[in-house]
């Protein structure tokens, strides 16, 4: 607190002394302080009795207060508004639009449609019937420049190049708007427009409602006759007027526009002017109140005060004036909001209806230097004194090149500066100046600045159909004509011209008055170094130009130049011979060469000739064999070629142009030259570049003439296979020419079997192709080719191999020869030279990419180089002797390729035979062709590398490279005279790559490249396999640690190359650390990531990539321990992704990982990436590329193995289905599942549970193993289940594959009337205990007793048949409710008692779910049973405490017996740990306590019902005392505690339907549990009941809307419905506005944007949903659509809701669009609101988190000097206390500190007061 009251002292506790008032009269205050005029003359009345001497004093110290600086600021875009009048002078006029000049240099736009009502209403007649109306004026006939004109600002928007344009009015109604009827006076000088012609006058709409304005014809005959030129006024044209006389209240006025009467027009107080309705342009007498530098304040009109600043004062006056000075003032604006009145003093305004005469200066566009700062204002800009002393401005935004350079503190007064005049402002008499680099710099500043015929560049800002429109200077925009766009017609150029492309253009015409610049593109007239012609005085005789054609006629051709200058070329100038039809040879826009004959400027004609002066005289000569005369051309000089006979046309030197072959010659081919047809000689060596493809092409061709060659489109059907050549390559297709001249298109989608990103890529202009025609169309001429090699094929592909690996030797041999004919000794060594030559060779040098360069040949100059690869290597010398064989000779380069690896050198000389297969690899590569060397002999073999001329293409993983082995098929067995075997490549698959090629099968699990690696540029390296390399370390990885080699290059250290001997569980990578200097080997290279194979020094070289890594993984064995390094773990798969080595990657299945079941739930926590593991090669995948293991050993299913499965299928009274890894399965009888039978004994599995088969224990075998019959002997007490009812007794299965038979007599000593109720009492699966009677292994017959006399247990008939019947049909029921998905209970059943007196035992109810304790034969142990087995068997009791199963009593006659019952099986099955209902555990008595309830307990591990356990019969009818019934409550109770206990449990996982229909029912809101519920039924793809859970979710949660929708849907379809279900059972809005989430988050912007525009006519008065959308439409970049949602809004929501929704969007602006757009919503709110502290505070909050530090001081500056209450005072000077505090300096956190004083001290003095 105590700091509080230091930085904001509390007013008005004490006075000031004297000294301190004196002291503070020299403090400088802010506006904060300013006192009212109503104040002050308060003030005066209080102090009258006071001497006038303090009066004065205090009136001084508050004047002199006042910011005169920031009250006589300029007027800027910011400052304007809506609704503002202003008066302003027409600087241009165009066809649709008026270019107003406003005060301080700011500029306008009026529209055509902003004139007046009738003038628009004239306009609409006009439009509607398409022809021009004989009584309406054009723009410029209303209006001249100079004018002075009434506006009002209709907005201010901000154009598509981030430039503010304010849009004004002329329209009367909306100027003269302030004014009503009754206001009019006489006197009163307004503004109107013509409406229409009457009889005897004018009809003039002066906008004011309920009047109607007549200008009488003799009013208005001085100004038609002055200013209108005597025509009588148009519609529409703009007048001022004095209204003379106003009749019946305002209803009429009369007006007058007689020049004297307006020009001495006054305003005056009689005419009742007020704030509200105050025009502009009025004239007023004033009286000077107040002189600063920045201008005057003057009073007006007795009552009004307005400021006057520096621009407008009188320039002859300008230091003269002083207080109470009475002046005469012009209005120029009036602001709607706060009144403020500003007035100019300029001469000029003071007589209205005068024009302004300077609208220009002279000096426009020059750049000065040394220009000095008169004045510098915060908002608007700075002024500059010229050096003729006239006075400039520069608006704020040209005084730096950009915000963050501007520096305010570099425009003090007299500070120097560079700027360029830019324009002039009529309406202050003002240059406008900018200091921007870019305007100073600009070549062109104005359309004045071009000159016609100037080379000029532009950048493209759009195309349209007439042309296309160029930006060439910052205000300067021209149009390039679309036959101007190149030398010929182009049909689609916007695919040349991009927008924003930089293009050259020359200039046609330039027309700085209308604002017009025509420019060319045609390449001819840009590059041209000929003289222009841009008047006729330039064309002098003789003179030579490029000239355009514009139209051919029959008496000759009109040609072009510059500035719409042309002239003639004569019919018989059109050539050497005369040309009967010029139409036919020549097509407007053609770019020609002229002579000027003569030429007449006066007349301006001109006579042009196409025969150039300088042209020598033509010969006959014959060419070739044909036989037609033409006349040659001479070199470098343009000239004439007859095309039969008739039609000339020109032809340039070194001119491209399209031919079609006529005929082939020995030498050449006659073609003929396209469109006309001229003909011409093609010599053989000029069909290529390159002498060797000249031939092939040739012949080629001929295969052409051969075969077949349509004329014509007549001639072309489908499937025709034509020979071509590519014309042009377009992003869609391929365009290919037939020699006849005919043309088809190859679509993308069948120009390759291979997938086509871009064309060019697959084929070259000017290559010959095989082309299949797929489709034609005779009308269009059109037709559609393939390219394919499966369509264009004819034969195999070997044999299409072989014959281009041919002519490409023939043709190389050929040079040869040509070769070995020159005299340089050079050339002829080179031809002698073949490949497989051995040479002895002398090593010159090394070169720094490790090749080695030799000497020692016949000839000093020729090189000898063997790269890296064939150095092999060895270490070389300089000067040392080596042998080497040549692979190469290249004739161009004058280079031979040699190499030292010693397989070529000591090549054996066995004989290969012509067809054998070999495996080669390849050493030096072609673009055509590829050299290698078989692998047993090192002969070298020459292949081709395509097999097709199509065949073009290959992807990077086709590629070969040197080293990499091929298969390859010979087709010579001795070498020609090329020194080379001929042979064609074997299947792709053979290739053995040098690097290795990441199968497609790893793609799912391997992880994309290291980003230390994949960064930076690739960097070429000379690093061979086994050299020792130093680097450091970059990044550490858990399998891998890349490293920055000495050169900069990428290397990689796999973890199994780190350390000679890895500790299981130890990360190798883990002990290398970043920035540590390594020493290593290199064993490899991988060019597609870019970095190297290292290995750690001390290991021995290996060549890690001389095989597959499918052919590694081949090597090992089963059985094999190999050391491994987890990379991750695969959820989704289930098993560890390892790698064994850099290429060599494994996968263990998780049930391979441990025999633990612990670890197998948690895999995650035992095993960490990058740690070393010790597994057992299971074995190779043949189909895979990577290794099966194992960590757990050998995976073998034999007799005894113990293995893990998983649980796939529970089958009841059968068994399980068992899955084990690598897809094989198993099953488990139901025998087999315990070694103890259990009533149920599948209950605790389920499928995915994870189980292990042939567990060790150490427990009792109460049931023995039964395979056979052997198993069994005579007397022997066994246990079964059930299997069937036979008509012969009742069948007990004693093992998978073992009976046995009881007879009807030895299943009950109660006989049943009927055989099939036995069924009922003993279902299938019933556990029962038997006694072997009889065997017969013969007849395989094993004859049971289930007789309690022989088993000792009760009789299997001691249940009720009702009763059970009743549970079996209840059974049934809870069956059907699980499928239909529904949760209803069973209802309790009620006990009937027998009436008779007999008691009868009731339905055995309780369920008792426990797991039998494993034994030495457990085929099963399930994970739940082992994780829980210590738990439970702490917390259960001891055997003889539990009861083993429901205790049923019945009387036979007089004797009663009792005897202990099991548990009836239910017929269905449980889930696995489905909690159990309470039940009664004996029959029912009344009279039966609490002590004979025992309840049903969770499933436990231990088994409670083994013979050893069970008590008598007689036991249970002993009488018990009552000490042991009260122990038994106690138990019992303490049973029902724990079981609720173990129900309350949180962390208890649901497993049952029954478990998630408890926990809905407590959470019935959770969607997390109904989804969880749904997911338990799709795993046992029970669709139905996860689809029927859903429906109960959408009904149950209250709100979860259309995201639980769709995941329950699943579908689209279904989505709608669910969505409008949701609309109807909750909140609609919410709903809506949580699909529009959903579908903005999943890029469904479509969708979002059709909801949106349905909330928005639904909900259209809730703003949420305005921002909502506004915010939506931002993040996708559309500012504009929600600039429009704003408009929107504000019309739709009420006023009250205004402010808020505004705020909004100006946040969502800072945050997601434009900044400068959001300050400008802000500026507006608070011009309007100054007063509103919630929105400067937004403000402040959102300038703090996206502005500068500047602009935040500026808007606390503001904000403190407000007059708000003491108390938001005090809010916004702590915040900008703390912002000091936190961001600025001491010396900043003291000014704060020192203002809030002054505003304490000015808050007492005005207190004291």
């Amino acid at each position: 607190m105590a700091a509080l009251e230091e930085n904001f002292p509390r007013g008005g506790t004490r006075k000031i002394h004297k000294s301190e008032k004196s002291y503070q009269q020299l403090v400088e205050h802010d506006n904060l302080f300013d006192i009212s005029n109503e104040e002050e003359s308060t003030k005066r009345k209080k102090n009258q009795k006071g001497p006038a001497k303090t009066k004065k004093l205090k009136i001084e110290k508050r004047e002199g207060g006042k910011s005169v600086k920031e009250k006589l600021e300029i007027l800027s875009v910011e400052s304007l508004c809506e609704g503002m009048r202003i008066l302003g002078c027409v600087k241009e006029v165009n066809e649709l639009e008026l270019v107003i000049s406003l005060p301080n240099g700011l500029q306008g736009f009026v529209q055509v449609t902003e004139i007046c009502d009738a003038y628009t209403k004239k306009l609409n007649e006009q439009v509607a019937q398409e022809e021009p109306l004989k009584d309406l004026l054009r723009l410029p006939e209303l209006f001249s420049p100079g004018m002075l004109v009434r506006c009002v600002v209709s907005s201010v928007s901000i154009t598509e190049r981030g430039k503010k344009s304010v849009k004004l009015s002329l329209n009367p109604k909306n100027v003269n708007r302030v004014l009503s009827a009754e206001a009019l006076k006489p006197g009163m000088l307004l503004t109107g427009t013509v409406s229409s012609l009457e009889d005897h006058g004018y009809l003039v709409d002066i906008g004011v409602v309920g009047t109607r304005a007549f200008l009488p014809l003799q009013k208005a005959q001085e100004y038609i006759r002055q200013k209108n030129k005597g025509a009588k006024l148009k519609v529409g044209q703009y007048l001022n007027c004095i209204i003379e006389e106003v009749k019946s209240s305002g209803g009429v006025a009369s007006l007058s526009i007689e020049q004297s009467a307006i020009s001495t027009a006054i305003a005056t107080q009689e005419q009742n002017w007020s704030l509200n309705n105050l025009l502009p342009g009025l004239v007023v007498k004033a009286q000077v109140q107040k002189v600063t530098q920045f201008g005057l304040t003057l009073n007006f009109l007795t009552f009004f005060t307005g400021l006057v600043d520096f621009m407008h004062l009188d320039s002859k006056k300008v230091g003269t004036y002083f207080s109470n000075q009475a002046v005469r003032a012009c209005i120029l604006c009036v602001h709607p909001r706060t009144r403020a009145v500003r007035l100019s003093l300029r001469p000029i305004f003071l007589q209205p209806g005068r024009p302004l005469t300077q609208l220009s200066c002279q000096h426009l566009g020059a750049v000065m230097k040394d220009v000095p700062v008169q004045g510098f204002f915060n908002k608007a800009g700075a002024t500059f004194k010229l050096k003729d002393g006239a006075l400039a401005y520069a608006r704020l935004s040209h005084l730096s090149d950009s915000k963050n350079a501007f520096r305010p503190e570099t425009f003090k007064p007299g500070n120097m500066h560079k700027c360029r005049i830019t324009d002039y402002s009529p309406m202050d008499g003002l240059a406008l100046l900018s200091l921007r680099t870019s305007v100073i710099e600009a070549q062109y500043l104005r359309y004045h600045d071009i000159k016609t015929g100037a080379v000029v560049k532009g950048t493209v800002l759009t195309m349209r159909p007439f042309g296309m429109l160029v930006k060439v200077g910052e205000q300067v925009r021209g149009l390039v004509p679309a036959t101007h766009l190149a030398d010929i017609l182009m049909k689609n150029p916007e695919k040349k011209y991009q927008v924003g492309a930089e293009v050259k253009c020359r200039v046609l015409l330039c027309d700085p008055e209308a604002k017009q610049l025509i420019m060319t593109l045609k390449k001819t007239l840009v590059t041209s170094k000929l003289p222009v012609i841009t008047c006729y005085e330039d064309a002098k005789p003789g003179l030579q130009t490029h000239g355009v054609i514009h139209r051919a006629k029959d008496y000759g051709c009109i040609v072009r130049f510059y500035n719409d200058v042309q002239g003639l070329v004569p019919k018989h100038e059109l050539g050497a011979q005369c040309i009967p039809d010029p139409e036919k040879a020549f097509y407007a826009g053609q770019v020609v060469k002229v002579a000027v004959l003569n030429c007449e400027p006066a007349k301006e004609r001109m006579l042009l000739s196409f025969k150039l002066l300088s042209d020598p005289e033509p010969k006959n000569e014959r060419v070739g064999c044909g036989q037609k005369k033409r006349k040659d051309v001479g070199v470098g000089q343009a000239g004439l070629l007859p095309v039969a006979e008739q039609v000339f046309v020109f032809l340039f030197p070194e001119q491209l142009v399209d031919v079609k072959v006529l005929e082939k010659t020995k030498d050449g081919l006659q073609v003929a030259v396209l469109p006309h047809n001229i003909p011409a000689f093609l010599p053989t060596p000029h069909l290529s570049d390159h002498v060797a493809n000249g031939p092939l092409v040739h012949r080629w061709l001929q295969a052409v003439e051969a075969g077949q060659d349509p004329k014509s489109f007549s001639e072309i059907q489908p499937g025709m296979l034509l020979v071509g050549f590519v014309k042009s390559i377009k992003d869609y297709g391929v365009f290919v020419q037939f020699p006849s001249g005919l043309s088809g298109l190859a679509p993308k989608a069948i120009m390759s079997d291979k997938f086509v990103t871009n064309p060019s890529d697959h084929f070259v202009e000017g290559q010959t192709v095989v082309a299949k025609v797929t489709n034609v169309d005779e009308e269009k001429q059109r037709m559609l080719l393939s390219l394919r090699l499966s369509d264009c094929r004819l034969g195999g592909p070997a044999s299409g191999s072989l014959l281009l690996l041919s002519q490409c030797l023939e043709e190389l041999q050929g040079v040869r020869s040509l070769m070995s004919s020159r005299d340089s000794v050079l050339v002829q060594a080179l031809a002698e030279m073949t490949p497989g030559m051995v040479l002895n060779l002398v090593v010159q040098e090394v070169s720094e990419d490790g090749s080695v360069v030799f000497t020692g040949a016949p000839v000093r100059d020729l090189v000898l180089r063997a790269s890296r690869y064939h150095r092999a290597g060895q270490e070389v010398e300089s000067g040392q002797k080596k042998k080497a064989v040549i692979l190469y000779v290249d004739m161009l380069g004058l280079e031979v390729h040699v190499s030292l690896r010693k397989e070529l050198v000591n090549r054996k000389a066995w004989k290969l035979k012509k067809g054998s297969v070999h495996q080669a690899t390849v050493q030096h590569l072609e673009e055509s062709f590829a050299v290698a060397s078989v692998g047993e002999t090192g002969h070298l073999v020459a292949f081709s590398l395509a097999s097709h001329l199509n065949d073009t293409f290959r992807f990077d993983s086709e590629k070969l490279q040197v080293g990499q082995s091929v298969c390859l098929v010979l087709k010579t067995a001795e070498p020609g005279v090329t020194g080379l075997l001929l042979a064609v490549e074997g299947p792709a698959a053979r290739r053995v790559l040098r690097q290795p090629c990441k199968d497609s099968e790893m793609g799912d699990e391997g992880e994309g490249a290291d980003p230390a690696l994949a960064a930076g540029p690739r960097k070429k390296h000379g690093l061979a396999i086994g050299d020792v390399v130093t680097g450091t370390v970059k990044s550490v990885k858990p399998t891998h640690v890349v490293v920055t080699l000495e050169d900069g290059v990428m290397g990689c250290v796999h973890a199994s190359h780190v350390l000679d001997e890895v500790p299981e569980g130890a990360a190798p990578t883990a002990t290398l650390k970043v920035g540590k200097t390594v020493t290593a080997r290199v064993i490899g290279g991988r060019d597609v990531k870019t970095f190297n194979e290292l290995e750690k020094d001390g290991h021995t070289v290996l060549n890690t990539y001389s095989a597959s890594p499918v052919e590694k993984i081949q090597q090992y064995r089963a059985g094999q321990t190999v050391t491994c390094f987890l990379k991750k773990y695969n959820v989704v798969k289930k098993w560890l992704e390892v790698e064994i080595a850099p290429d060599i990657r494994g996968r263990i299945p998780l049930l391979l990982t441990s025999l633990s079941f612990k670890v197998l739930k948690h895999p995650d926590k035992k095993f960490q990436i990058g740690q070393a593991l010790r597994a057992t090669v299971v074995g190779p995948d043949s189909s895979k590329p990577f290794l099966c293991l194992s960590l757990i050993g050998p995976h073998k299913l034999k007799k005894g193995e113990v293995a893990m499965g998983r649980v796939v299928k529970v089958a009841p009274s059968e068994g399980l289905t068992v899955a084990f890894p690598f897809g094989r399965t198993g099953t488990v009888s139901v025998f087999h599942v315990s070694d103890s039978y259990s009533e149920r004994p599948l209950q605790d599995f389920s499928p995915q549970k994870v189980v292990r088969t042939n567990p060790e224990t150490k427990s009792k075998v109460e049931d023995p193993e039964i395979n056979s019959i052997l198993d069994i002997k005579e007397g022997q007490l066994l246990r079964g289940f059930v299997r069937s009812v036979e008509p012969s007794g009742v069948l007990l299965g004693l093992g998978p594959s073992v009976e046995g038979l009881a007879r009807f007599s030895h299943v009950s000593q109660c006989s049943l009337p009927k055989k099939g109720l036995y069924s009922k009492y003993l279902p299938e699966g019933r556990l029962l205990t038997a006694r072997v009677l009889r065997l017969d292994p013969s007849k395989n017959l094993v004859e049971l007793s289930f007789l309690p006399g022989d088993t000792g247990k009760p009789d299997v008939m001691s249940v009720s048949p009702e009763l059970l019947v009743q549970k079996q049909e209840e059974d049934v029921e809870v069956k059907e409710r699980d499928r239909k998905g529904e949760k209803k209970r069973s209802p309790k059943r009620k006990e009937k008692k027998n009436q008779k007196g007999q008691e009868e035992g009731e339905l055995p109810s309780k369920e008792q779910v426990r797991a039998k304790r494993p034994g030495k034969r457990e085929r099963l142990g399930s994970e739940g049973a082992q994780e829980s087995a210590n738990k439970r068997r702490k917390k259960a009791g001891p055997p003889e405490e539990e009861d083993s199963g429901v205790e049923v009593y019945y009387r036979e006659g007089a004797e009663e017996e009792a005897a202990e019952a099991e548990v009836l099986p239910t017929g269905t099955l449980t889930k696995p740990a489905e909690v159990p209902r309470l039940r009664l555990s004996s029959g029912f008595f009344w009279d039966v306590g609490l002590d004979t309830l025992t309840p049903a307990l969770p499933p436990r591990g231990e088994n409670s019902d083994s013979e050893e356990d069970e008590k008598p019969p007689h036991a249970t009818q002993q009488k018990k005392s009552k000490k042991e019934r009260e122990l038994e409550k106690q138990k019992a109770e303490k049973e029902l505690s724990r079981i609720e206990e173990a129900l309350r449990d949180p962390g208890r996982q649901p497993e049952s339907a029954d478990d998630f229909d408890r926990l809905v029912l407590s959470s019935p809101s959770s969607s997390i549990l109904w989804l969880q519920y749904m997911a338990f039924h799709l795993q046992a793809t029970e669709i139905d009941k996860a689809r029927a859970v859903a429906e109960r979710a959408l009904r149950t949660i209250s709100f979860r809307g259309a995201r639980e929708a769709e995941r329950v849907g699943g579908a689209a379809e279904s989505l709608s419905k669910v969505f409008e279900r949701a609309v109807q059972y909750n909140e609609p809005l919410k709903v809506f506005l949580h699909l529009a989430d959903i579908y903005a988050k999943s890029e469904k912007f479509q969708e979002a944007g059709e909801l949106y525009n349905r909330m928005l006519k639904r909900f259209r008065q809730e703003k949420s949903v305005w921002i909502k959308y506004g915010a939506f439409l931002l993040r996708r970049g559309q500012a504009g659509a929600s600039h429009r949602v704003l408009q929107r809004a504000l019309e739709c929501l009420p006023a009250k809701e205004h402010m808020d929704v505004i705020t909004k969007f100006a946040q969502l602006e800072f945050q997601l669009g434009d900044a400068e757009r959001a300050r400008a919503i802000f500026e507006n709110m608070l011009s309007t609101y100054p007063k509103r502290t919630d929105v400067w505070s937004v403000y402040i909050d959102m300038t703090i988190k996206h502005g500068s530090q500047k602009e935040v001081r500026d808007i606390f500056e503001r904000v403190i000097h407000l007059n708000l209450a003491p108390k938001k005072m005090k809010f916004f000077f702590k915040r900008y206390l703390d912002y000091e505090k936190q961001h600025g300096s001491e010396k900043d956190v003291r000014a704060v500190k020192a203002k809030a004083l002054e505003y304490v001290e000015a808050r007492s003095s005005v207190l004291e007061d």
